[in-house]
């Protein structure tokens, strides 16, 4: 089996990077008309900025408003968008879901896609993944697509304005990285390229966790304040840059694959992704026989920045045995990640798992 690493071409980030967007475009030779896909809040902090930078470069762009979902009915609504104005790129601007259904369309009709988070909340600005859900929001398949992003720009003065609350998700997405990296390396698994993992893409994952431990509480802070520290900027290279290289070009196991469990109890519909995969971190860990010292160290972290560690925190508080049942039958439907544990899953497994770490992340 070959060794695969993939990452996006370029990847710029700091204090109003906003301002560097149409040279960087430029740069890239990519000169419009370009589609910028936005969620409310990014139209609303970057809409004067977009247009000073990319009409500075002379770059043609057509904004349409992000419905909400990446879902297929959405992502052709993207499409439709993109041919009547002549698209020859598209940028996804916002969150995590509609980077997802920007990429999605990039690559259903061939164009480059440009990244611009808004918040630190997920890996996916650099990946070549995305996370289809249907319209009620559960989780339906995983999209991946040819080509990772041309470009990621990361502006923190926009994610140092965000909710503190986007940032701890992008912490608990991030917190999965190099646990399931480790496991896929072990198991010598496929990455989500196909191929093996290499040694930078591992490293890449250890520094990702090591970076949340340090400074996940200075960089919440940061959040909370609206300033932009030197700690925040170390997790949001964490949140978006290591975890996306380490998820990618290492692999997924069990905290993702319970995330999506999680998405069939409509209980947990209004929480993130991070959160869900934060709780499925705990799982996994669980399921695998972690050490007891191990456990205690992410349990404690995920208290000091804010992380579900309950099925209570996610909604679940008064959840039966069947619906923590259909759970877990989800988090081992075929082809899910968690079949990347070197041992044999069922759903059994899981439910013990969920119950186990709800009570120890109930003390």
């Amino acid at each position: 089996m070959l060794s695969v690493f993939s990452a996006p071409g370029h990847y710029v980030q700091g204090r109003d990077a906003t301002a560097a967007l149409g040279s960087e475009l430029e740069r890239l030779g990519i000169a419009g008309p370009v589609l910028i896909v936005a969620g409310n809040s990014a139209f609303g902090l970057l809409a004067a900025k977009w247009d000073q930078s990319l009409t500075d470069a002379k770059i043609a762009y057509a904004v349409h408003r992000f419905g909400g979902e990446c879902s297929r009915g959405e992502i052709a609504r993207i499409a439709a968008a993109a041919g009547a104005h002549g698209s020859t790129a598209v940028l996804g601007a916002g969150g995590g879901k509609v980077i997802d259904a920007a990429r999605a369309v990039a690559a259903d009709l061939e164009l480059p896609m440009i990244s611009c988070p808004t918040t630190a909340s997920s890996d996916a600005p650099c990946s070549a993944l995305s996370v289809i859900y249907t319209d009620a929001g559960e989780f339906e398949q995983y999209k991946l697509v040819a080509r990772n992003p041309a470009l990621v720009l990361v502006d923190t003065s926009a994610v140092a304005r965000a909710p503190a609350r986007l940032l701890t998700a992008g912490m608990g997405d991030a917190l999965a990285t190099w646990f399931e990296a480790r496991t896929c390396i072990a198991g010598q698994v496929r990455n989500m390229r196909g191929g093996a993992s290499t040694r930078s893409a591992g490293a890449l994952a250890e520094l990702c966790y090591r970076t949340l431990l340090a400074d996940g509480v200075s960089a919440l802070t940061a959040v909370e304040t609206h300033t932009v520290t030197p700690a925040l900027e170390r997790v949001v290279e964490a949140n978006t840059l290591l975890s996306g290289l380490g998820f990618e070009s290492s692999g997924l196991a069990a905290a993702h694959a319970v995330h999506n469990g999680l998405t069939a109890a409509p209980e947990t519909r209004p929480f993130l992704h991070g959160e869900k995969v934060a709780f499925g971190v705990l799982t996994q860990l669980i399921l695998e026989g972690a050490p007891t010292e191990e456990i205690a160290t992410v349990l404690a972290f995920c208290t000091s920045v804010g992380l579900p560690s309950t099925l209570a925190d996610l909604g679940l508080a008064h959840a039966d045995r069947e619906t923590l049942s259909v759970i877990a039958h989800r988090a081992v439907a075929p082809g899910e990640t968690i079949h990347n544990e070197p041992f044999e899953v069922d759903a059994t497994m899981v439910l013990d798992a969920l119950r186990t770490a709800d009570a120890l992340g109930r003390g």
